[in-house]
């Protein structure tokens, strides 16, 4: 009894219904205080919603009415059909019948339903027509509810931009009575914040003030003429700032130029030892070591390469101060010196030093001329079986090459007949001849 709910929840409530502030029955809705007229948004939404719901109303109305006057035209329908076999029946009867009054009768039943059947259809089309304008009726309620939504939207965007609370989408009433209350109490609040405002203004303009002391400070302590009057101290900064920019190129330029400078300098400096360097290496004694060094350079450089394939990669040759070593890399590298290899290890060493010879001496030579041949003579009988064997394995190789013809002379017929062309000398009392044996 003492709930007084306000103006947008009066127009929702109904008789019996539970108030949705102090959730207990209403017994009869309050009417509303005198002398408070409803907002014209309001009203208009109210008017629009209660001819809504007329129309809904009404048009339940019209499509129940219209319902039964279709049920009733189908039992008209039904009945109308089942006369051509009344007839049918009729006419079976006719023969036995008992009379023009039954007759009538028949044709009594017959018009009385054919009038049922046509005020059948004059109730349904009036029906139809009814529900046409209930639905136009409530198309007209709808657009003036979502013209009363556009006018809110419209409303709302207007001060979107301080931040409105979001609108209940279903009822436009509440969102209008949503959106009054937030406009008073903003209205309000801003005026409330206005002294504040007028302060945090009055503070701007004394930090401005302050800020002008500062930058004309600034521009003293670089020896610069502050802005005077209204001058743009921004403007002036750019200006002296491009002069400074101006300056510093300059100073940047003349420093690449001393770097390039300094850069002759040491390349004419760099020129002078090594013209000095050269001078050192021409002299007599000098020049003929730095020569055989080199010679001695590019031959172990060749022979390294052509062991290091007779031996299948185990084997790289180099020298240290006129000392030849070997690089086993069968060893994880081990750096051996020559004279720890084995009897076919040493010639195969001795055959790579030969051969990088004998292709040094080619590229020497100022005609076409090349090495094609070598001629190998080693005294193979002092050989035991297995080095025979790698120097047998070696010669192979070598042949199977094909960039040179090697001959080897040898009096060790395991040797020999490893061998594919051999050409044997034999003797007899008064001379000796050659002949080719093998393959």
């Amino acid at each position: 009894a003492g709930c007084r709910p306000d103006r947008a929840l009066r127009a929702h409530l109904h008789a019996g219904a539970p108030c949705p502030v102090c959730t207990q029955p209403v017994a009869a809705v309050p009417p509303m205080p005198e002398g408070s007229p409803l907002p014209p948004a309001e009203a208009a939404g109210k008017t629009a919603r209660t001819a809504a719901d007329a129309a809904t109303r009404l048009l339940t109305e019209r499509e129940r009415a219209a319902r039964e006057l279709e049920r009733t035209l189908d039992q008209a329908r039904v009945r109308h059909e089942h006369l051509p076999a009344r007839l049918a029946e009729l006419d079976l009867r006719l023969a036995d019948s008992p009379g023009p009054d039954a007759l009538r009768q028949e044709l009594a039943l017959l018009t009385r339903l054919g009038r049922d059947l046509e005020s059948a259809g004059t109730a349904v089309r009036s029906a139809r027509e009814a529900a046409r304008r209930a639905r136009a009726g409530a198309e007209a309620a709808q657009e003036r509810l979502r013209g009363a939504w556009r006018a809110f939207d419209t409303i709302r965007d207007k001060v979107a931009r301080l931040g409105p609370p979001a609108a209940d989408r279903d009822d436009v009433s509440a969102a209008w009575a949503g959106l009054s209350d937030w406009a008073t109490r903003a209205a309000d609040e801003r005026r409330r914040d206005r002294v504040d405002v007028s302060s945090a203004v009055t503070g701007a303009h004394e930090a401005v003030a302050a800020a002008v002391t500062r930058i004309a400070g600034l521009f003293d302590a670089v020896g610069l003429e502050g802005p005077a009057g209204d001058d743009d101290p921004v403007r002036l900064a750019a200006v002296e700032v491009e002069r400074a920019e101006a300056a510093h190129r300059r100073l940047v330029e003349r420093r690449e130029q001393a770097r390039e400078l300094t850069g002759q300098r040491t390349g004419h400096e760099r020129e002078g030892r090594v013209a000095r360097a050269l001078a050192g290496h021409l002299r007599a004694n000098n020049f003929e070591r730095w020569l055989l060094a080199e010679a001695l350079d590019l031959l172990v450089d060749g022979a390294s390469g052509i062991l290091r394939e007779l031996t299948g990669g185990q084997y790289d040759l180099g020298h240290d101060k006129g000392e030849f070593f070997v690089v086993d890399h069968y060893d994880a590298g081990l750096r051996r010196g020559v004279r720890t290899l084995s009897g076919g290890e040493t010639f195969q060493a001795s055959l790579a030093l030969a051969l990088a010879l004998s292709e040094q001496l080619a590229g020497l030579s100022t005609t076409t001329a090349s090495l094609e041949s070598i001629v190998l003579d080693e005294g193979f009988g002092t050989l035991d079986a297995a080095t025979l064997d790698t120097v047998a394995a070696t010669l192979e190789n070598l042949a199977a090459r094909g960039d040179r013809m090697v001959g080897v002379v040898t009096h060790v017929p395991a040797l020999a007949e490893r061998i594919p062309v051999r050409f044997e000398v034999r003797k007899d009392a008064r001379s000796s001849r050659v002949e080719r044996t093998g393959r």
